[in-house]
Order: structure tokens, then sequence, then C-alpha cells
């Protein structure tokens, strides 16, 4: 009897267990799908999400910071920017005169023709003031000059004409040296013309609308007209004061020379010939007579054919460049110089 009840005991309290583990589970399973419980659970999805997006937004960053930081660098490293940089640099249009200068210090000059004679004058001076120091100075024309000093070639460039918007973009900057005329020249031995020429003649001469020289008041004879090439300064400040900007002349009688050098021009002038040069190269030549224009001569203060003159440096100027352009900026460099005469 005893043992039934023992079996029938033990049968019940494991029926209870049973009846508690699927209670159990019932009420695990409940709570899963409790709102209260899911709200939980979406609540630390919601912020694994977040650690993972935060995470992710930081390795972006750091990616984006590389990136910007190899953009900078690329920026940094091209050429036009490192031109904008010269650019930003401060401008400077006055140089003190230096007291001293040291030993080794060399300058290279190359331009216009029409400075060939101030770079000259102030290379003796420079070197004989200061000893130990070369100035080495060509003229191959204002246009060679400038591009010579875009390409780091020579340290100062010679120009008879203002600067263009590109070249001022590339940092070069423009100090003012003085002013000098443009002087028409014909032969020594040019028996056409005898008296001046009006500013419309020379206009028309050189477009090529006139090429005889009976259509200017001359005896009959064909115009030879020699022009200087366009990298020349002077060639551009002569389109502009003469011709008001229109192109030179392309009929047979105009020859434009390949190079930019006067010696060659007044040669080339023959007894028929006309063309123009900077006066001061041309005021004591014996093969050439220079012709009033509009009945003035080159020395007028009114003359119609008037230029500045300048010496263009690349911004920042270096030592060498601030000391040169001290010293011709002063009132004894520019009595050296002869820029005021």
């Amino acid at each position: 009897m005893l043992l039934p009840i023992l079996l029938l005991g033990g049968s019940y309290w494991w029926l209870l267990a049973s009846k508690s583990d699927v209670t159990a589970q019932n009420s695990k399973k409940l709570l899963s799908n409790n709102p209260i419980t899911l709200e939980g659970k979406s609540e630390t999805k919601a912020l694994d999400s977040k650690k993972f997006l935060a995470n992710s937004l930081i390795i972006q960053k750091d990616k984006s910071d590389l990136k910007a930081q190899s953009n900078k660098q690329k920026l940094a490293n091209n050429p036009i920017n490192r031109e904008s940089t010269q650019k930003n640099q401060p401008v400077s249009l006055s140089f003190s005169k230096p007291t001293s200068v040291a030993p080794g210090t060399n300058i290279k000059i190359d331009g216009s023709t029409s400075m060939a004679i101030i770079n000259q004058n102030l290379q003796k001076g420079f070197e004989s003031k200061f000893q130990g120091t070369s100035v080495v100075t060509t003229a191959y024309g204002s246009g060679h000059g400038i591009k010579a000093l875009i390409d780091n070639k020579v340290d100062i460039a010679a120009v008879s004409r203002t600067l263009t918007p590109e070249e001022e973009a590339q940092g070069l900057v423009a100090i003012p040296m003085g002013s000098d005329a443009i002087a028409v020249m014909v032969g020594k031995d040019n028996l056409f013309i005898k008296e001046g020429l009006t500013s419309n003649q020379v206009a028309d001469i050189f477009q090529g609308k006139v090429n005889n020289w009976s259509e200017v008041g001359g005896s009959d004879g064909s115009i030879l007209v020699m022009n200087r090439p366009p990298v020349s300064g002077t060639h551009q400040t002569f389109k502009k004061v003469a011709l008001g900007g229109n192109n030179f002349g392309t009929t047979p009688n105009i020859t434009t020379l390949p190079r930019d050098e006067t010696t060659g021009l007044i040669r080339a002038l023959s007894l028929n010939g006309i063309a123009y040069a900077t006066f001061p190269q041309v005021q004591n030549q014996s093969m050439a007579r220079v012709i009033p224009i509009d009945g003035l001569t080159p020395q007028a203060s009114n003359y119609p054919y008037k230029r500045n003159l300048f010496y263009v440096y690349k911004n920042p100027p270096s030592p060498a460049v601030k000391a040169f352009l001290g010293y011709a900026t002063s009132p004894q460099g520019k009595k050296v110089a002869l820029v005021d005469k």
C-alpha cells in the first residue's frame, strides 16, 4: 500500500515540475511578445545601431580628414596654387636703398631693348658701389623678359609696357622706372621725306593704307616699312599709341624683323625705309634721322608717343632683387640710369 502511494506522489511532483517548466517557457514567450519587452529590445538594438553608426562616422571622418590633407598637399604642390600664394604675399612698390650687399650676389635682367642703356648704366653703378656683386643684362624684348621671369630664368624683367591681368595673376609686380618716347625714323639718306609727318599719316603708313611717299607730302617713291616683332614691348606700345590699338598692316611693303633689335632695324632702313625705336637709342645715331610728329620732337612734353618703363619682379622678391631695385629707384640710381633725362 505504501509503494503505490510513493509512486503516485512522485508522479505528482514530476507533473508539477513539468508544468512549471512549461509555465516558465510560456512566460518567456509572453515576455518576448510583450510590447514593453519588445520596446526594450528595440531600444537595445537602436543603441547598438547608433554605436555602429557613430563608429562608422568616426571612420568616415578620419578618411575625410586624410583625404582633405591629401588634397591640400596636392593643391600646395600645384604650380597654379603656388602662383596664387605668391600673389597673396604683400606687394612692395618701393624698396629702401641698401647700405651694403653681400659679395657673391648675382642678378640677371632681361627684357626691352628700350631699357638696354638703363640696364647697362645701373649694372655699372651697382657693381661699382657694391664690390663682389654681378649684374648680367640682356635685351631680347619685353615679352621674352617676362617669360624668362615667370620661368625663374632671370630675377628682373625690364619692360616698356604695362603688365597684363594674366601676368599680374602669376605674381608679377611692376615698378615704374620713368618714361621715354618712341621716335619715328628714316634713313639718313632718305630724300623722299624732308619734313615731319602727322600722327594720322604715321598710322596710315604702318597699317599699310599708304605705301608711297608722295601720299604724305614727299616725292614719288615706295615706302619700305620696318616693323619690330610682337614680342617687343616697343611694338606693343607703338601699336597702342600710334595705331590706336589697331593691327599693323600686312601689305608687301611691310617687313617684320625676326628679332627685337634696333641696330639691325637701322641698317635695314636704306633709302626709302621708315621704322620706330625708343628715342635714347636713336637720338645720336649717324645712320638714322628722327622726324617730328605733329610738329613735335620726342623731347617735347606733349609728344604723342610717350610711354612708361618698368622693372618687373616676381612676388615675393629675393634679397638680391630688393637690393637692386632699392638702388635703381634711389635718387643716385636714377641719376646713374639717366631715366629722367
